[in-house]
């Protein structure tokens, strides 16, 4: 087994500060540690003191998982120089924080009175009830006192979301909503020098850098903790400097990690441009990393013993006594207590969080995931504006006096009304402002309501849902749009491992609300191919707590967005609103002219709870069940085989595809004992797999059948139809399951 490099790097810092010469102290402790430096004696101490909590956190935690107390063992040694950067910002700035960010955290919890950063750390890493934050259901870098939502173990994909948050920091001047945070704060994002080679930071810096270049306010302060390493992997010399030192609308700062004055003047600097220019900065601080990736990293498998050792020879910790010592400000024994009484403390600390509750059932696991107040969601759906307010905002002519309407207009018209009724909402995406989207569904509200609520953004899916996400952290209600549904697929780690588990890892204290807009699903008549006839959803169905509505027709359209947006006020939840593309402008169902799928466009339509269904028509032979453009092909095959062959089907449309209308799907089945699934999406990993699983665990026995598109791509033209599921396919499965004639 290789010799536990913790033990060395922490004996060879005992026997390099022993070592040190005692110089003859000083007692103006307000005064500059070093000729020229704003950082005073005082403040390096405190730093100090940081830099040896982190430093112990990482030993007490490979302890601790040596006895099987600890589950995390990634380790913020030789990062320690990031307390400088914490000491350089304010603890009401904003901080998205990577996972060896030790020393900043505890840092910050020094500047707010009453905080215990070592022991809530602890508590995580014990996967203790009693964490204050993700209360055990991870070990995160998190807390609502000291403005640092919690992240796991990410790899720059919160870097989009440190942008989002950026941008909406100033929109306030131009909305009437202000986020409750000083009208100067900026926002704090970390991320290693192998991450910054990751899409998803390329693509945040970027878009902060678009905005900058167009004379938005994007006040960010990214910081690269460059240690020369991705795992086992060396970033190429240089790397990070001709990546990001010379971008135009971003400004480039370079510190010494290893040199916490160093480290904090260029931190300063960066800090204050940030603050007054409110454009984005890169700080790139050279680090080293010591003790490996995690507990279970063994570096000699890719590195040598003289590199390994080397890096050994840079530690911070060592250099920060060093300074210390050499200006007079504490002896080496001085110093060596603090450390030893740190290693006492945070041991002490340790034992009595692995002593603290644990969660122990499924119910404590999974209560923060998506709460749902359902008297409150109602009040607030019902909840209504004034009428001059509407006026103010369409004119003296309202859209319920318009004629009846196709959904795409319906929608228009209820994200109007929305913006009304929540002066904190805002509509964003490519191409939704002048343009009005690309089927048109939000022409004329930018005009209407101004292009700092309803505005377009670079065409980057990332960007989009992380602006989603930044914004919702600061209040904000975000009704982000995705185009066409395959373009999601860019992004959807930033719903999925972002914006999904944040009310689940901060217990509710975080709340990151939106209703993002979806045009999705095939049957465009041709048009397009695969990107913009995208049929598959498996990646939304299996994100925990995410709310998938998708209407058919247009006052249902209006109706669960606004259930959508009051559950998202009410409890920051996080929906996604599929539109069936198809149906947008469609008018009639069964013949030509019969506008039975335009309607009258209702101010005051029925609340639609979450997870509520609706039959559409009664039978007795058949219940079918669907959904968007399923159950319009459904009603027609419905229609006929009643006109043609006296059977009576049974229609009820799901509306929501997470979470089912589950009661309502076995109580249907069983009304007619047979139920034909019409499922649009595909045959594997479809829709119809969770529906059938629903209705057999809810105890249906009677027959069921479904009729699902094939496991294809979808191509162009008419060959659409071939792998789509058709009316005659409707038709001839209830056909073949009532015995009636084909």
């Amino acid at each position: 087994m290789a010799l536990s490099r913790a033990d060395i790097v922490d004996k060879l810092f005992v026997d390099r500060v022993s070592a040190l010469e005692s110089r003859e102290l000083r007692s103006d402790l307000d005064s500059p540690v070093r000729d020229g430096a704003s950082l005073t004696a005082r403040q390096a101490l405190g730093i100090f003191e940081t830099q040896a909590s982190s430093r112990h956190l990482d030993f007490t935690a490979r302890n601790l998982k040596v006895t099987g107390d600890s589950f995390y063992t990634i380790s913020s040694s030789g990062h320690e120089g990031s307390a400088a950067v914490a000491a350089a910002l304010r603890p009401t700035d904003l901080a998205f924080l990577h996972y060896r960010s030790g020393g900043f955290f505890v840092q910050r919890g020094r500047q707010v009175p009453g905080e215990s950063p070592l022991f809530d750390v602890l508590l995580g890493m014990v996967a203790s009830s009693d964490e204050p934050i993700a209360g055990g259901r991870h070990k995160v870098f998190g807390s609502k006192s000291l403005n640092i939502p919690p992240q796991t173990s990410t790899i720059g994909s919160h870097l989009p979301k440190a942008v989002g948050a950026a941008a909406m920091m100033d929109r306030h001047q131009r909305v009437e909503f202000s986020p409750e945070l000083p009208e100067d704060s900026i926002v704090f994002c970390n991320f290693g020098d192998a991450s910054s080679n990751h899409s998803t930071s390329t693509g945040a810096i970027n878009s902060a850098c678009w905005a900058a270049h167009q004379n938005l306010p994007v006040p960010i302060l990214f910081l690269c903790e460059d240690n020369g390493l991705g795992i086992s992997v060396s970033t190429p010399g240089g790397w990070v400097e001709s990546a990001y030192g010379h971008r135009p609308d971003m400004a480039y700062f370079r510190g010494d990690g290893l040199d916490i004055v160093d480290a904090y003047e260029s931190a300063l600097d960066a800090v204050n441009y940030v603050r007054t220019t409110r454009k984005p900065g890169f700080l790139h601080l050279k680090l080293v990393r010591l003790l490996g990736h995690a507990g279970s990293d063994v570096q000699q498998n890719y590195h040598s013993l003289d590199k390994i050792r080397e890096d050994e020879g840079k530690d911070p910790l060592f250099q920060t006594a060093k300074l210390l010592v050499e200006g007079g400000w504490a002896t080496p024994q001085q110093l060596l207590e603090v450390y030893e009484d740190l290693r006492i403390r945070t041991e002490a600390l340790g034992r009595e969080a692995v002593s603290r509750p644990k969660i122990e059932t499924k119910e404590e696991v999974v209560a923060p995931m998506a709460p749902l107040n359902v008297p409150a969601i109602e009040a607030e759906v019902y909840r209504e504006v004034r009428d001059s307010q509407r006026i103010e905002f369409w004119g003296s002519r309202l859209p319920e006096s318009d004629r009846p309407r196709h959904m795409a207009m319906q929608i228009n018209r209820a994200l109007g009304d929305l913006l009304v009724k929540y002066p904190e909402s805002m509509i964003f995406g490519e191409d939704v402002a002048k343009k009005g989207g690309v089927y048109h569904v939000t022409a004329g509200l930018s005009k209407k309501a101004g292009v700092g609520r309803v505005f377009n953004t670079l065409l980057d899916e990332q960007t989009i849902l992380g602006v989603a996400i930044g914004a919702g952290h600061l209040g904000y209600l975000p009704i982000p749009e995705i185009q066409y549904l395959a373009y999601l697929h860019n992004a959807e780690d930033q719903l999925r491992g972002e914006a999904a588990t944040m009310q689940f890892f901060s217990q509710g204290q975080f709340k990151n609300p939106m209703v993002v807009r979806i045009a999705g699903y095939a049957y465009q008549k041709g048009f397009g191919g695969h990107y913009h006839n995208d049929n598959s959803i498996a990646v939304l169905r299996d994100i925990p707590g995410l709310i998938i509505a998708s209407p058919c027709r247009g006052d249902d359209a209006v109706s669960m967005l606004r259930t959508c947006m009051a559950a998202a006020r009410i409890n920051g939840t996080i929906s996604v609103f599929l539109e069936p593309i198809a149906l947008y402008m469609t008018k009639d169902l069964h013949e030509q002219g019969d506008e039975l799928w335009r309607v009258p466009y209702e101010p005051k339509s029925a609340h639609i709870p979450i997870g509520e269904g609706k039959v559409w028509r009664e039978g007795a032979d058949l219940t079918i069940m669907s959904w968007a453009n399923g159950l319009w092909m459904s009603l027609r095959v419905a229609e006929r085989l009643e006109r043609d062959h006296g059977i009576s089907v049974r229609v009820f449309d799901l509306r929501w595809l997470s979470p089912f209308p589950v009661d309502q799907m076995i109580a249907e089945a069983n009304k007619t004992g047979k139920v034909l699934v019409v499922d649009e999406t595909r045959s594997t990993g479809g829709v119809s797999e969770g529906i059938f699983t629903s209705l057999i665990e809810s105890g249906f026995k009677g027959d069921l059948r479904r009729v699902a598109a094939m496991d294809s791509i979808i191509p162009l033209g008419d060959a659409a139809n071939l792998v789509l599921v058709q009316e005659d396919q409707i038709e001839e499965a209830v056909l073949d399951m009532v015995g009636g004639e084909k």
